[in-house]
Parts: C-alpha cells; structure tokens; sequence
C-alpha cells in the first residue's frame, strides 16, 4: 500500500484529497482482489473507510482521467530516448439488461457478429524501445438511435437512383472538405485533448489505426490534428502507379499510370525478400493514388507472400500519408498497433472492463476509464518489483498484494506484532502464494 501512496502523490494536484484516497483504496483492493471487479466486491477488500457507499461517492465523481493517466505516464513510464506513436482502436463489452447507459448493438470482430452491449473508443502512446503500449483515455462510444447497426467510417448522402454518369451542372469536390460522422468527430476531439495534454512534452508523428479506418475521412481527420496516418487498405483496393508515358505538351498531365497488380509487381520496387521455413515474403513499396477515394498520393507497401510448396500466394497493403517513410519502418510501426489490442486484453481479464455492473453515464465512464488506468499502474508495478524476476506477470503481481492483504488482516489478530524482519519473510512467502515465475526460498511451511 506505501508504494501506491507514493506512486499517486504526483495527482494531489489534479485530485482532493478525499477522491486520492478513495482511489488508492480500490486500486490496492484490485490488486489484491479475487473475483469481478465490481463496487460491491472491491468494497469487500478494501480498508476501513471503504465501504460500498464510499466506493460509490468514488464512482460517482468526475475524474479527470486523460490528466491523470498522462501524468502518471510522465512521471513514472516516460523514456526521453525512445520514440512515441499514438494508436486508438475500438473494443466492445457484451452487455444485458436494458438500462446501461450507452446500451446497443455492435459488431464483435472477436465474435464475428453483432451483439448487444457497449462500445469503447481508447487512445494509448505506444513507445517503440519497449514495444508497449500505455492507454491515455478511453470514451464511451454512444450511437445515435438513428442510426443504422453497422456505422460505417464514410459518411454519404443516400441517392435516389437515376440515369448513369456524372450529373449534369455537377462540379468537382474538394476531397480534402469531408464531412465527419459522429464516430470521427468523436475520436478527433479525444485525438485533440490527447495532444494538448502533451504540451510539448512528447513530440508524435504517427497515429496508427486498423484497417476500419483506412479511409480518405479519416486520413483528412488525422491530418487536420498536424499527424500522419499509418493504416491498412482492403486487399483489393484500384491503386494505380505513377505514369511511366512523357507529357505531350497538350490537356492536363496525366496522374495515373497502370493499375497494380500485387501479384505482378514489377521488381524494381521491390525493398526486401525473406524466407521462413517455406514461406517466402516479399516487401515492395510504391507511391500510388487511389481514385475516387483519395484526393493525394499514397505511401503504399506491399507484403506478398509466396509458398513454395502449393505456389499460393497472399498480399497486405499498409500505406501511410508520409511519402518519405521508408518500408521497413512502417511495416514495424503498423505491427506495433496491435500493442492496445494488449492493453483491451489486460483489462478486461484482470481490471474490471468486462466485469462492472454500473449503469449511469458518470460510473461507466469511471469504471472504464479505472480499468485501462489500472493497465498503466501494473507496468510501473511490474517494473518496480519483476527486475529480479524474468517474465513477472500480472497474475504474480496480483498473487502478491493478495499475500500482503492475508497477512494484514492475519495481523490484526495478534495480540504482539512480531518482529520486522520475521514480517517481512511472512510477506515475502505469502506474496508467493499462486505465483507463477517466481517463488520464495526464504520461508518453507513446516
């Protein structure tokens, strides 16, 4: 409990004190909890002074989260050498009942259909030295009842079907003038308070998105924020090559050259070639457009596989809106996205995000929000106490604040506290006690 005293003293500034302690309350009781991480159970590990309707008061303030998982970012994670990305995807928790704020369906990618529940947009700055991602915010994605079950990334306006061609009178549009929908807008006001916090402090240039968002609505949203775009493209995406034919002299030059054809790609714009047991990948990168869609050209890099067995071949195409990005570097920064996919994980198996029960708007946004917090108060755990021990976990850092719990509550019971050190061994075993990389040699039961 002394090290998450002092690990949140930093957010005296941004908290009462009434609200700091509440919070290290149920952060040491979700540490060493067993169960759901629900206000009833997490009042049921706490202290004396957290009782359930304390664990509600909590629940029910507002809490400024971006701030706080920033500043404990900085304080206690940051690394001034390492380069730092900025990623967001979207996660989806199964719901019941009929009164959650937010309540609707949605498509499940891990379950390959649309279910009922609630939608969860995070933002997490991925650094490249560690390879891990560290969540910012996380908001609450509420749609419209208007809106149809599948929302897609391209708003449109809906056309009543007449003669074929171009409309007569019609004009050209300016690609670059879209028109967001409610899930842009919402993301690039999360993207615009993300990088004001930074104020200076961490320099990003990339945002990395999957392949929902490789579209010319969001790549203008991104780019407005003053960042590049590092995405995926559909695999039978129309890209056209640079013109190879010289410029007569007459009409507008042309833009596009041939269409590409993965399978096909001239060599020449092949970067690198590996093989892996019998599968053989190939890297080409090309700078190509994307009629009809985006209105600039495209850093655009293909990964073709061959096996050498059946001849089968498959292809990726990541692109990205910086031109000078070199192959090998986006390849590695798109691989990287999926460090948040990690961070969705953490915390819905051990921090509550699939687990809590709350219903109002203020609590859901709390109860999110404490989960991928939770994500970044375990890494500096971890750091603090897994030095010693390779491969320390989660499960062990949990295995040990439940051993340290037992042994204050056993403790308690005594009419003579022992002597420090015999404490500390006691603490030392039982902190053991359902590990898994690490085991105590200095204490073993009679």
């Amino acid at each position: 409990m002394s090290e998450i005293v002092s690990l949140f003293t930093i957010f005296s500034p941004h908290l009462s004190a009434t609200t700091l302690r509440q919070l290290s309350e149920i952060v040491f009781a979700a540490l060493a909890m067993t169960g759901s991480l629900t206000m009833r159970n997490i009042s049921r590990w706490t202290q004396k002074g957290g009782s359930y309707r304390t664990i509600q008061r909590f629940y029910n303030t507002i809490i400024p989260w971006g701030t706080l998982c920033w500043v404990f970012f900085r304080t206690h994670l940051f690394d001034p050498e390492s380069v730092y990305l900025l990623t967001g995807d979207e996660s989806i928790v199964a719901k019941s009942g009929d009164e959650t704020y937010g309540l609707s369906r949605f498509f499940s990618s891990t379950l390959g259909k649309t279910i009922r529940g609630l939608a969860f947009f995070a933002l997490s700055i991925i650094s490249v030295k560690k390879r891990r991602s560290y969540p910012m915010l996380i908001q609450q994605i509420v749609r419209s009842e208007t809106l149809p079950a599948k929302e897609v990334a391209v708003s449109t306006p809906s056309e009543t079907k007449g003669k074929p061609g171009r409309p007569k009178g019609s004009k050209n549009r300016n690609k670059t003038q879209v028109v967001l929908n409610d899930t842009l807008k919402q993301v690039q006001s999360m993207l615009k308070t993300v990088l004001a916090t930074f104020d200076g402090v961490l320099s990003i240039r990339y945002f990395l998105l999957d392949g929902y968002f490789g579209n010319n609505h969001t790549l203008q949203m991104v780019r407005e924020c003053g960042l590049h775009l590092i995405s995926k493209l559909r695999k039978d995406a129309a890209l056209y090559l640079p013109p190879t034919t010289p410029y007569q002299g007459r009409g507008r030059p042309a833009i596009y050259g041939k269409r590409l054809k993965p399978k096909t790609i001239d060599s020449k714009y092949r970067v690198s070639t590996h093989t892996k047991g019998n599968i053989t990948t190939e890297v080409y990168q090309i700078t190509c457009r994307k009629p009809k869609r985006f209105p600039d050209p495209l850093n655009v890099v293909c990964l073709l596989k061959t096996d050498a067995k059946t001849q089968e071949t498959a292809h990726v195409l990541l692109f990205s809106s910086d031109l000078h990005l070199d192959a090998e570097t986006l390849i590695d920064y798109y691989a990287l996205r999926f460090q948040i996919e990690f961070n969705f994980r953490d915390a819905k198996q051990f921090w509550g995000l699939d687990d809590f029960m709350n219903v109002k708007e203020i609590p859901v946004n709390n109860a999110a929000n404490l989960s991928m917090f939770m994500v970044n108060v375990s890494a500096k755990l971890r750091e603090m106490f897994g030095s010693e021990h390779p491969g320390f976990g989660v499960l062990d850092l949990k295995a040990r604040y439940r051993g340290h719990k037992y042994l204050r509550e056993t403790l308690k019971m005594l009419p003579q506290k022992p002597e420090t050190i015999v404490i500390n061994n006691i603490a030392e075993h039982l902190g053991t006690i359902g590990a898994i990389h690490y085991t105590s040699n200095q204490i073993r039961p009679g």
